[in-house]
């Protein structure tokens, strides 16, 4: 009775917690691979990405390199701006007549009137139109002006050649106090000058522009004959009209 009285009067002892086993560790070692997993995973993601990007973006730079070049290319070469060539191929007269001047003095008894043609051409070398504005020649004898005559704009297409003839009148005025009249008797040789100023422009595919001026100063000699070549000809005074020579300096800046 004792005992059982002994055993009542002891505190009542806890039931023995049962040990942790080994599962929850396990557990978390898993759950420890499955995010290196997702990290590793992310990580390929990323990289696959940026390789991508880095792709991409090499490959827009190489474009727009290859492309730059091939622009600069044929701007050097095919696009280039090269300076037209202007050529006076002749010059003709296509109509003279001599009369008595109206004035009193000795140089203006004879008033000569005369028309001269002169053919020239313009070749564009350029792989683009060229365009020039409307352009003023000056005739000269013996330094003095005897004609203005004005050459109406227009266009050149690419690598062609456009050939105009200019009409000059040669102005009875200006003449009659230059010429004399054993020339126009026995005919003679004139020395006319020519300058001519035209303003041009060349545009390649609305992107490369350039203006251009053009001046030309042309030589040219004529052989006129007199009215002894009408009244008497074979007497060895010349006839008709012929052109010497045409020398042409053309200077574009």
């Amino acid at each position: 009775m004792a005992t059982a009285a002994e055993n009542k009067n002891e505190p009542a002892r806890p039931f023995a917690v049962p040990s942790p086993s080994v599962h929850p560790a396990a557990t978390g070692v898993g759950e420890e691979e499955e995010a290196q997993a997702a990290t590793g995973w992310r990580s390929m993601q990323y990289l696959r990405k940026r390789r991508r990007a880095l792709c991409c973006c090499g490959c827009c730079v190489t474009t727009l390199v290859v492309v730059g070049l091939v622009i600069l290319v044929l701007a050097l070469t095919v696009f280039r701006v090269k300076d037209p060539r202007i050529t006076m191929n002749g010059v003709w007269v296509t109509a003279i007549s001599t009369g008595p001047g109206t004035g009193a003095g000795i140089g203006s008894t004879v008033a000569t009137n005369a028309t001269l043609t002169a053919d020239v051409s313009v070749k564009n070398p350029n792989a683009a139109s060229l365009r020039f504005s409307r352009s003023e020649t000056d005739v000269y004898y013996k330094g003095k002006t005897v004609s203005v005559a004005y050459v109406p704009a227009g266009s050149v297409g690419a690598d062609r050649t456009v050939r105009m003839n200019i009409t000059l009148d040669l102005l009875a005025d200006r003449l009659a106090s230059v010429l004399n009249g054993t020339g126009l008797i026995l005919g003679q040789e004139y020395d006319l000058t020519t300058y001519t100023a035209m303003r041009a422009r060349v545009s390649v595919l609305g992107i490369i522009k350039k203006g251009l001026d053009v001046r030309m100063n042309c030589s040219v000699i004529l052989d006129v004959a007199g009215i002894a070549g009408v009244l008497l000809p074979g007497d060895g005074a010349k006839s008709g009209v012929q052109t010497r020579s045409v020398d042409c300096v053309a200077i574009v800046s």
